[in-house]
């Protein structure tokens, strides 16, 4: 990787160990993780709008890394249960009804409107497994493919949810775990993006670490980021970055490829790279993390992926796709057909009804994506339904601030922490008390008017928000 001066140099006196063994709370970790001396930063943890695995924190202003945020009045989830990724027993009365017949089976669960979670500290702790003793509130949930984590105000996370490559970090021999298993790292958790092979934690230091399916050769080698097709079933430090002197601000875990965004502003990739996942030209393997070399000089504030694509925001309000396009995801346009191989290999800026405005934020699901612009209005794309954005001019009376994606569905918050749900419902991720489907956003209408919603995060087929008590 080509790097400047100021960046090879190592941030630390000595090294952390890379891996780390995942234990329940509770049990003692036989693994020691050294301290190190690293130089203060602030790490950005993230953008407001939501990807599949976004924070649930409200990042514009983010905190030094030993502050407290504040906590959220309620968290509510909705969408389908399986392998427990959403904590049905922490689910206020009524709730989930189990689906039979048709694509649902007897494990999964739908709940198709919000429910808030009880986070009473004697449930709460229960639920975790943690010592009553201690004080400790939930401060960041995050939806993923196939699995939920929650962090705590004092920085522990936890997971749950499948686990059949090892993408939750908790050790061998578990598939599915439906009960909460804390991830040890050594330093406490800003984000994590649950992938549906692998997945990667964030810390506050800006430290990236990742765990899961390392590759093939026939899916493509290297998405861990560690420099060789190893999977690893714990968490593991990407070397790499701490060599080159990186700290990691954002991260999105696709299918068989990772994207990651730096402290300052420049956008890595690595994993498979067919459909020109990573963005430069070729199609070939990339083991380590390497530049996105087309947009090097962007200065690029936020990123977004899907299952095999990639957006960047840069600081000028113009987005840039890779990848794949079978779907016009990239929203770069199909012409009048769809072409299954579809693929853009360099980042190409997306424009059509986008040029000449703004974006402020993006968001991306599993073949879609949207965006918001600086006057407020929502743009998707995708889904082989729109090729380029199109503006759902249904949102025109209020100004949307957040959008998040999932699979087949979005997520759209206003300024006046209203929810509103559109796409695909068979999951029950549109929270509309119903599986149907709807081509336009509808108001959310499960969360109680006194509460204004504060954050979004869209997994493929759960949901999870946050709300404070409107003053």
């Amino acid at each position: 990787m080509i790097r400047s001066a100021t960046r090879i140099v190592s941030r630390y006196g000595g090294r952390k160990t890379a891996a780390l063994s995942s234990t329940s709370v509770g049990e003692k970790s036989s693994t020691v993780v050294s301290s190190s001396s690293c130089r203060p930063i602030t790490a950005t943890t993230g953008v407001r709008c939501s990807s599949s695995a976004a924070a649930l924190d409200d990042p514009a202003s983010q905190p030094p890394p030993n502050a407290q945020t504040s906590t959220p009045h309620n968290v509510y989830m909705w969408g389908t249960s399986k392998q427990g990724t959403i904590p049905l027993s922490l689910l206020q009365e009524g709730g989930a009804a189990t689906s039979s017949g048709g694509m649902f089976s007897g494990d999964e669960k739908i709940v198709d409107h919000p429910m808030s979670l009880n986070l009473h500290q004697d449930a709460l702790y229960a639920f975790l497994g943690i010592d009553s003793d201690k004080t400790a509130t939930l401060e960041k949930i995050f939806c993923g493919a196939t699995g939920t984590a929650m962090v705590l105000d004092d920085g522990r996370c936890f997971v749950f949810g499948s686990n059949k490559n090892g993408e939750l970090g908790i050790g061998q021999g578990k598939k599915e775990t439906e009960k909460p298993i804390h991830v040890p790292l050594p330093d406490p958790v800003a984000k994590v993006s649950l992938g549906p092979n692998f997945s990667a934690f964030l810390t506050t230091t800006g430290d990236l670490y990742t765990c899961g399916y390392g590759g093939s050769a026939v899916n493509g080698m290297g998405c861990l980021g560690q420099g060789n097709m190893d999977s690893y079933h714990s968490p593991t430090l990407v070397h790499s970055l701490v060599e080159d002197g990186c700290y990691t601000a954002d991260v999105h875990c696709g299918e068989y490829s990772m994207t990651v965004l730096t402290t300052e502003g420049e956008v890595l990739t690595c994993g498979s790279g067919s459909y020109g996942r990573l963005g430069n030209l070729e199609t070939i393997d990339q083991l380590y993390l390497e530049p996105v070399e087309m947009i090097a000089g962007d200065d690029v504030v936020q990123i977004a992926g899907g299952f095999a694509f990639s957006l960047a925001l840069n600081k000028g309000g113009i987005i840039h796709a890779w990848g794949r396009n079978n779907e016009g995801q990239l929203g770069t346009g199909m012409g009048l057909a769809v072409d299954m191989y579809a693929m853009e290999s360099l980042p190409r800026p997306i424009e059509g009804n986008l040029e000449g405005r703004k974006v402020k934020c993006i968001a991306a699901g599993h073949t879609h994506a949207a965006a918001v612009t600086s006057n407020g209005e929502l743009f998707t794309w995708g889904m082989n339904i729109d090729h380029e954005p199109k503006l759902e001019t249904s949102l025109l009376h209020t100004k949307i601030v957040e959008v998040a994606c999932g699979q087949n569905y979005t997520l759209a918050l206003d300024e006046e922490g209203r929810v509103y749900s559109m796409g695909k419902g068979k999951t029950g991720v549109l929270g509309l008390a119903s599986t149907k489907r709807t081509a336009y956003p509808i108001l959310v209408e499960g969360i109680p008017a006194e509460e204004k919603v504060v954050t979004m995060s869209a997994g493929w087929a759960h949901v999870a928000c946050t709300t404070t008590v409107s003053g």
